[in-house]
């Protein structure tokens, strides 16, 4: 071989500038190096993208969280553009974090249906599968016309409540649209159910109304698919204190942590609140009670996986 020539085998992750820290984590795992890549700005911002190694015949992995700022959803964009363009053989879009997935129907009039619009604008630059983690709807899937593998952070979850061995489990929706989710946790960590029926008066603005379940006495875990301003989280957890509740734990796989978030969590009676780093966390946004934990290897296997083109359904357990 002469060097230049990639092997129509090979595979290449490529990593966007929204979650790097993740993206080495997960080349690490596959004992790989990162395809090196450029990514700068033009004096007005303008978003620039090059590719600096062959990725001729390769099937391309390109790791990005779309969470905020907008241009980690066109940086994605823009990768996928030059990897097609290069003639790479498949482009794979790794999402840890997929932005604008609350957009998702029209509840109101004259409003726009972002996470359809983002699925089209990714299939449009080229991407031939999605590989995501914890959408917060799961119908996302069926708004993209190419294959998605949706992966759970579940099994990481899991793995650590074990391990802390808590008893008088009581896993607590924080509302009833993650009452599945809840329920999931439950069944493998040999826990009951409750649900905390809220209402929200504005946007990011939680209010309890009630709590359905049995909690006095019980360790509570709060599930949650992500913590943007905390506001459900930390009403729930005083909302269990004031009705007996032992000690509080809160769990959600995306740390948005947006605004008041970090305060209200550190004032709140929760013990722990443990989440993932499908979103770069900075410095400035960690507190004593928050745990992060890895999902590297979670998508080291996912990406070994496909481009096996084996099933990724035993990462479900």
């Amino acid at each position: 071989m002469d060097g230049l020539s990639v092997p129509v085998h090979t595979f290449r992750v490529l990593s966007g500038t929204g979650n790097s820290g993740l993206a080495r984590e997960i080349a690490e795992h596959l004992g790989i190096e990162l395809c090196r890549c450029t990514t700068s700005r033009f004096a007005d911002g303008e978003v620039f993208v090059r590719i600096d190694e062959n990725v001729r015949g390769a099937d391309v992995f390109i790791v990005q969280s779309t969470n905020p700022p907008a241009e980690n959803m066109l940086e994605l964009l823009l990768m996928i553009d030059a990897a097609r363009r290069a003639s790479a053989a498949r482009v794979t879009v790794v999402v840890p974090y997929f932005g604008y997935a609350r957009q998702d129907r029209k509840d109101q009039p004259r409003v726009a249906i972002g996470a359809k619009l983002m699925a089209n604008l990714i299939e449009a630059a080229g991407a031939n599968r999605v590989l995501g983690l914890d959408f917060h709807a799961h119908q996302l899937q069926g708004m993209f016309d190419l294959p998605v593998d949706h992966l759970y952070a579940a099994p990481v979850f899991t793995a650590h409540y074990r391990k802390m061995g808590l008893k008088d489990l009581v896993v607590v929706a924080p509302d009833v649209g993650s009452a599945k989710m809840a329920r999931g946790f439950a069944k493998r960590l040999n826990g009951t159910l409750a649900i905390i029926d809220k209402r929200r008066p504005a946007a990011n603005v939680a209010e309890v109304v009630n709590v359905v379940g049995e909690v006095e006495g019980m360790d509570c875990l709060i599930a949650d698919d992500m913590i943007d301003t905390a506001g459900s989280v930390s009403e729930a957890a005083r909302a269990l204190k004031r009705l007996g509740a032992k000690d509080i734990y809160a769990c959600a796989t995306h740390a948005l942590l947006s605004g008041p978030a970090v305060e209200r969590l550190s004032s709140a009676p929760i013990k722990e609140v443990t989440v993932t780093n499908s979103i770069a966390i900075p410095e400035s946004r960690l507190f004593p009670q928050l745990n992060v934990l890895s999902v590297g290897e979670l998508f080291a296997k996912a990406i070994r996986f496909t481009h096996a083109d084996q099933s990724v359904s035993s990462l479900f357990d």
